[in-house]
């Protein structure tokens, strides 16, 4: 079953322009994109009104283009273009990412804005996200992404986009869920419901409130100074994470392995 999920809101120009892109890539790169998503702040919710379209996808190249000494590079990387960023990794990339905790494909997995898609493949992915998906290690990329992201930008009293700060907030909302959500592995990716879901003190979720009531109203390269209720948000939960998400991963390594292995056979036979 084919997968298509695009908001009312989207221009159609912009639209159409991600299809003939990814057909483009199809035809030139001798691929399958079994899985083509919205990643950025448009599927995270909090989209400014000059955002990017960050068009995500998972690509897979042919069986006979696995009989090789030389193998293709695992990424496809195409130029900013009218605001739209169009990238993939490759099958093998995505399932090895995703054993490691990088939670960048849980997310693709996940967005409510898919472009194109198999939805029996998006299925078999979050299944196996589900059953080998590290929650330590899952934690570990969010603490990593916020802490870099808060250091990088924002020294005491520094101005910078508000974007930015988003970059920040989001991971420290994310582990506060993960921690509050001891079953949970992967977090809304919906800022709105992330939020909701991970019950922050009042002082803190009015604050966000008036960044995302800017944010949405303001060009990209807007900005200003980290509000001090957030900065001590975010200060507060970087810590308890480093605590809580510490030690050794929980997935039996051999185990999510072989199941990594049937996965990518299974799904290169099919996509032929």
């Amino acid at each position: 079953m084919l997968l298509r999920s695009i908001p009312s809101a989207f221009a159609p120009p912009a639209l159409a322009e991600i299809d003939r892109r990814l057909a483009e890539i199809v035809a030139t790169q001798n691929v399958h994109i079994p899985l083509a998503v919205e990643s950025g702040s448009r599927a995270w919710g909090f989209a400014s009104p000059d955002s990017d379209y960050d068009c995500r996808f998972v690509f897979a190249r042919p069986l006979r283009a696995h009989l090789t000494p030389f193998p293709r590079r695992d990424v496809i990387e195409t130029p900013l273009i009218d605001l739209i960023d169009l990238n993939g990794w490759d099958f093998a990339k995505a399932i090895n990412l995703m054993l490691k905790g990088n939670a960048v494909i849980f997310e693709w997995l996940r967005s409510p804005i898919v472009y194109q898609g198999n939805a029996d493949f998006r299925a078999a992915l979050l299944d196996f996200g589900d059953r080998f998906g590290d929650r330590k290690l899952i934690a570990r990329h969010y603490l990593h992404t916020g802490e870099s992201k808060l250091h990088e930008h924002f020294a005491a009293g520094n101005i910078a986009p508000l974007k930015k700060q988003f970059y920040a907030i989001r991971p420290a909302a994310v582990l506060r869920y993960l921690r509050l959500h001891p079953g949970a592995r992967v977090p809304p990716m919906n800022f709105q419901e992330l939020m909701a879901a991970c019950d922050p003190p009042e002082d803190f979720a009015r604050a966000v409130d008036d960044l995302l009531i800017q944010k949405q109203s303001t060009r990209e390269l807007g900005g200003g100074v980290m509000p001090g209720v957030v900065r001590a948000f975010l200060e507060t939960e970087f810590a308890q994470a480093r605590t809580v998400f510490a030690g050794r991963g929980e997935v039996d390594t051999a185990m999510a392995k072989d199941a990594a292995d049937g996965l990518y056979r299974e799904w290169v036979e099919k996509l032929g």
